[in-house]
């Protein structure tokens, strides 16, 4: 009979199956040592709440995120006028003259206001995700630690920390419940009565905390709303029990003394709910209600974790080999950069990914955003948003095709949402129907281009974000969902279809104005340009948005005139091609390339995650992306 290994584990006490930890596993990411930094902690999380566990010896710090902790506020950011500049901005570039006419869209089709700040939008209505806090236990017992280790398994969400210290073992156990809907942490000590700590909580600005009790702390704030006022509210509570210990509150923080066990629940909340089905009601009065959940027994509340966790995890798995699970990860990386012969580290990889997901964007939250919904500062790198050019889609790439389809449903949410702001942006730039999304969005549904022509004005992201929805129906064949997306599809086709002129050399059809996301290019004349027509990148992709929604169509017997439409359009779009050095092409034209070794590889979109480019039906371009 095979082993039921979630029904074992959950068989064994707490101390048992803490112990393991000992034990060298393949989805086990372990050091010998606490994080320095961010990014050498342990991520957890369900979806909606997030902790990075530093596993300090004398202090643990926890970073605490919360997925809807954004600042910034709905704004119109579309530049009246915009369109008006549109038929001369085509004209120069149907003449070769793409400077002059990136100088006009970085007049026109750029954003009104400051946009995203270039990046730096903590403090403007565009906003910012931030941290929720720092939650950080200090101890009182000596430094110096022996036999340390601390782990990530990620076969149950657990982070474990574990050394010994005045002549006693610790160990720390740490995991984000989603039915408990709380970050919670065991803390324990071999010696009755030796577990003596200070907990407190705290934000670096536009919070308060207060004890409510002897027992817990309640910090509470508001997020700057990017106008001179407060935008969304929020609220964590933290709550202690440890039996037979001396607990007391004391300068804003709680002592407890002479305990051998003691378990911390921290929960929060915010009142955001602009698309996301969260409560969006009184944040305070939420967090107690979840705190009521988390007062359970620490076993029960970590086997109900575990198979929250597992129904998810256990849907996939991969054996690529044996590797070196007995090194720690930072020795495991180094050997595996030098020596190579670790298979098993590239399906910890791809599994890691996969826990990422899982524990970033669960159905009626938040989609994962560029961090996740880990970030410890308060203004998070490049916002903490979500970029439509890459980043966010990728975040999706394992959902699908690793049997997590249903976490999809926050981008979809995300994307229904972009649709009406998009359609105004469509006109006020394009005069074009449909809906459009250019390079980034916020929790507040900004579909207007960026600040600048370079970056901010690829007008793909909407079609990108609609590839999702389609690879959902594709795997799972659900018409009703399909039916649901239709709008969404056809809106996005309709802007596209609207944009395309035709360029002169060919007849093709093409995007204008277009870029290559982020990329840039060199004209004859040496200056540089990123505005373009018809980069490859986009008619890849449209070649697949118009094939989706000409499919969709059939099936769903609706939008007959818009498929004829896109069936002619689609057969005219500009091919991809290989250049004389033999290479895929990047733009329409052989453009000399202004940096080489450039991150992004867009014009790659067609063999991966599209499918137009595959070495059985089309070899050539196989072997030109190659």
């Amino acid at each position: 009979m095979a082993l039921d290994r979630r029904a074992f584990l959950a068989s064994l006490p707490a101390s048992a199956a803490a112990g393991s930890a000992s034990v060298s596993s393949p989805l086990r990411l372990w050091f010998r040592s606490p994080a320095r930094h961010f990014t050498e902690s342990l991520p957890l999380g369900n979806g909606r709440l997030g902790a990075m566990v530093f596993g300090g010896v004398q202090e643990e710090r926890i970073v605490l995120n919360e997925s809807s902790m954004w600042s910034g506020s709905v704004e119109d950011a579309d530049l009246e006028g915009a369109v008006e500049a549109l038929p001369e901005i085509r004209r120069l570039l149907i003449e070769g003259r793409n400077a002059e006419a990136e100088q006009l869209v970085n007049r026109h089709f750029v954003c009104k206001g400051k946009g995203s700040g270039h990046a730096r939008g903590k403090d403007l209505p565009y906003g910012c995700y931030q941290i929720l806090g720092d939650l950080r236990i200090e101890f009182d017992h000596p430094e110096e630690a022996r036999d340390y280790r601390r782990e990530l398994d990620l076969e149950t969400a657990v982070a474990r920390v574990s050394y010994e210290a005045g002549g006693a073992r610790h160990e720390r156990e740490v995991f984000v419940s989603a039915p408990a809907q709380a970050i919670l942490i065991r803390l324990s000590c071999s010696r009755p009565g030796g577990l003596e700590f200070r907990v407190s909580l705290s934000r670096p600005e536009r919070a308060r905390t207060s004890a409510d009790g002897s027992r817990a702390l309640v910090m509470s704030g508001a997020l700057a709303d990017g106008r001179g006022g407060d935008g969304v509210r929020f609220a964590a509570r933290l709550e202690i029990q440890a039996k037979n210990a001396r607990i007391s509150a004391e300068n804003g923080r709680i002592r407890v003394e002479n305990a051998t066990e003691a378990v911390l629940a921290m929960t929060a909340a915010t009142n955001y709910s602009r698309f996301a089905k969260l409560s969006g009601g009184d944040p305070v009065r939420i967090c107690a209600e979840h705190q009521r959940r988390a007062r359970r027994p620490w076993r029960r509340l970590r086997e109900e974790h575990v198979a929250d966790y597992q129904r998810w995890f256990e849907r996939f798995s991969i054996d690529l080999g044996p590797g070196r699970s007995d090194l720690p990860l930072p020795e495991r990386l180094r050997e595996a950069y030098e020596k190579g012969g670790d298979p098993q580290l590239a399906a910890l990889y791809c599994q890691y990914g996969r826990y990422l997901l899982i524990s970033s964007s669960r159905p009626g939250g938040l989609p994962a955003n560029l961090q996740g919904i880990w970030a410890e500062e308060l203004q998070t790198p490049w916002n903490g948003d979500w970029h439509l050019n890459i980043n966010v889609q990728m975040n999706y790439w394992p959902a699908e095709v690793t049997g997590l389809g249903e976490l999809h449903e926050p981008l979809f949410a995300l994307t229904e949402s972009l649709v009406r702001p998009g359609s105004k942006t469509a006109r006020v730039y394009y005069g074009a129907r449909g809906w459009v999304a250019h390079t980034i969005t916020n929790a507040w549904g900004f579909t207007a281009p960026g600040e600048q022509a370079s970056w901010g004005a690829t007008a793909s992201g909407s079609g990108w974000l609609c590839q999702h929805l389609w690879e959902h129906y594709l795997f799972t064949g659900d018409r009703e969902f399909l039916r649901r997306a239709w709008p969404v599809l056809e809106g996005a086709a309709r802007f596209y279809a609207d944009m395309l002129i035709e360029e002169p050399k060919h007849g093709w059809l093409v995007t204008a104005p277009a870029n290559s996301p982020e990329n840039s290019f060199v004209l004859p004349d040496g200056r540089r340009a990123a505005i373009c027509m018809g980069p490859a990148f986009d008619m890849q992709l449209l070649r697949s948005l118009f094939a989706a929604v000409i499919e969709a169509s059939r099936i769903l017997n609706t939008g007959e005139e818009l498929r004829r439409e896109l069936e002619d359009k689609r057969a005219r779009l500009a091919p991809s091609r290989a250049g004389s050095d033999g290479r895929l092409m990047e733009w329409l034209e052989e453009y000399k390339e202004a940096e080489l070794q450039h991150r992004h590889v867009s014009h790659l979109w067609g063999l991966h995650p599209g499918e137009e480019i595959t070495p059985e039906e089309t070899p050539e371009l196989a072997a030109a992306a190659r």
